[in-house]
């Protein structure tokens, strides 16, 4: 393409980087190593679930740095702006949303090329913007979320500071853990592809493994956009009790036992505490009215349901097993009343208005002998 063409498209097409750079292609310096082709920004790479080598993508709300070697006068700082665009000396508003850096900087080079002789330049992020993040699934408030380089975790433990590039565990810490439900070995990560026209691709994590051998690999940083899916497992987790202990579980829940037990009432307890657990804490049955085949669990599920299921107390069972559930925040035990006292009851609801008239003709009886 000629000189005079192509200033005559870069002025009609500055939002339009892909077209610009796929038709004057014909007519660039051969590229570097470093740079990308005019292709990489026609076809995106291909979907992989290779996360360790994804390239920061550029959006509103990032501050750039231009410097321009041959014209130090036009460097300066860029802040990419809500639709996508920056101000460029001598250019004007060029897009540069949906590019990585360096085919933003290929983009860039493209248009001062028809404005300078051999243009030079340099372009670098020196302000990320906060990344938003969708943390859906099994954890405890699921949402979309906001996380910078400094966070709080508020999971298993005392809260603590989260410094540094945020990962896929710090997203999970911000929507408060995992609940007893989550299959952490199948945990799915979207990220979005290069480009203006929406495309992702998806990797499986094994959570397990990193909380369980370490394995770092599992935990990739974040990328603005990113969603995590966090599935349901489809039976008991068997490690719930060490994850329990793990900071991708709440700090504690709040468990209902009520009914016949030594101290009923609202009970704080650590996260995924088993059922014989929770009766324990609220002092055990009462020695003879308690009936220990018939502990009830009340629960309210997310789509507004309510659930009962009846359970048996024995303290020989293990946890995390049908017998034994672990419980989860909200939960209500109902300890119900043995043969034995409800007959204790029921004579004394029949005994003590009768114990009342006694005691009534009694005293009429006392007030005639005095008065006598």
């Amino acid at each position: 393409m000629r000189p005079i063409a192509l200033a005559l498209a870069i002025a009609t097409g500055l939002n339009n980087p892909a077209a610009v750079l796929a038709e004057a292609s014909g007519a660039q310096a051969p590229a570097t190593e470093a740079q990308p082709q005019p292709s990489d920004l026609r076809e995106p790479p291909a979907q992989q679930a290779n996360l360790q080598f994804d390239a920061y993508i550029l959006g509103p709300g990032d501050g750039l740095e231009l410097k321009l070697f041959d014209v130090p006068d036009l460097s300066g700082p860029l802040d990419v702006l809500n639709d996508g665009t920056v101000s460029l000396p001598l250019v004007g508003s060029a897009r540069v949303v949906g590019l990585t850096l360096s085919q933003a900087h290929q983009w860039l080079l493209t248009l001062y090329r028809a404005q300078l002789q051999r243009p030079e330049l340099q372009l670098q992020v020196v302000r990320p913007r906060p990344l938003r993040i969708a943390v859906v699934g099994e954890v405890e408030r699921p949402g979309v979320y906001t996380l910078t380089t400094n966070e709080t975790s508020q999971t298993e433990g005392a809260p603590a500071a989260i410094s540094g590039l945020p990962t896929v565990v710090d997203a999970i810490q911000k929507a408060g853990g995992i609940t007893l439900h989550a299959d952490l070995r199948q945990v799915a990560l979207q990220r979005r592809l290069p480009g203006e026209t929406p495309s992702f691709k998806r990797a499986s994590l094994n959570l397990m493994d990193l909380v369980m051998a370490g394995d770092l690999l599992q935990n990739p940083l974040l990328f603005d956009g990113d969603t995590i899916r966090v599935p349901k497992a489809q039976e008991p987790v068997p490690e719930s009790i060490e994850l329990a202990a793990t900071n991708l579980s709440p700090q504690q829940i709040n468990v209902n036992v009520i009914g016949e037990v030594k101290s009923p009432g609202r009970i704080p307890l650590p996260a995924n505490t088993p059922l014989v657990q929770a009766v324990l804490a609220a002092g055990g049955l009462e020695t003879w009215r308690g009936k220990k085949s018939d502990i009830q669990l009340v629960r309210l599920n997310r789509n507004g349901t309510a659930t009962r299921e009846r359970f048996n107390l024995d303290l020989s069972q293990g946890a995390s097993n049908p017998k034994n559930p672990p419980l989860r925040d909200n939960d209500t035990v109902i300890v119900s009343r043995s043969s034995l006292a409800v007959l204790s009851d029921s004579i004394g609801a029949v005994s003590t208005p009768l114990s009342g008239l006694v005691n009534v003709w009694s005293l009429f009886r006392l007030i005639s002998d005095t008065n006598n």
